[in-house]
């Protein structure tokens, strides 16, 4: 099932979300549903949050990116290609590394807002996969990015968070209307109350 994507100013998207344990009511389920949302949404990541749920739980698929690539015939050489499509539960980053480079991001719940961010080009991360196996992997370039990018999601931080305060204040108009549920998208979309 294709859920609602909770947009800017809903509170659940500034939470500190909590880990879960195996027992997690309807885990499997919702889990389904998020790579569902996420595919119906044309995304590349989603974080519980983003489904009103304030747990440790994202879903990545940036293999979906180098497909893409392949089809557009794009000669790119990524570290990290052919890309992953994984669950993250419970996830905490362990260690930060490589250098700083910025790209062009964009997020499900903040609409046709795009900004170049910088964010470490390798991260260590311990998590469980959906069967709760416990993992500690190290993943870098757009794969990086992807799970830094949900990562602030659970931590209740937004990309526009590493923006220069300038930037932010002149994004607070089309912020405002993304909240007053002022934007036309292709997805279902929850708007603040």
């Amino acid at each position: 099932m294709i859920l609602p994507i909770v947009a800017y100013g809903h509170p659940v998207l500034r939470k500190v979300a909590h880990d879960i344990d195996p027992g997690y009511p309807g885990l499997q389920k919702l889990v389904e549903d998020m790579w569902e949302t996420l595919y119906g949404s044309s995304g590349v990541g989603l974080a519980a949050p983003q489904v009103n749920k304030d747990i440790r739980l994202f879903v990545v698929d940036s293999a979906q990116i180098f497909n893409q690539m392949k089809e557009d015939k794009e000669q790119h050489s990524f570290p990290d290609s052919p890309g992953i499509k994984q669950v993250f539960i419970n996830a905490h980053i362990k260690e930060l590394d490589g250098f700083e480079w910025s790209y062009n991001e964009g997020c499900l719940s903040i609409p046709k807002i795009r900004e170049d961010i910088k964010r470490q080009s390798v991260v260590t991360v311990e998590f469980m996969d959906e069967n709760f196996h416990h993992h500690m992997r190290t993943y870098q370039g757009l794969t990086a990015r992807i799970i830094l990018h949900e990562y602030d999601h659970i931590e209740g931080k937004l990309f526009i968070d590493h923006i220069t305060p300038l930037k932010r204040k002149l994004l607070k108009g089309k912020l405002n209307d993304i909240s007053k549920g002022k934007i036309k998208v292709d997805y279902k979309m929850m708007f603040p109350a």
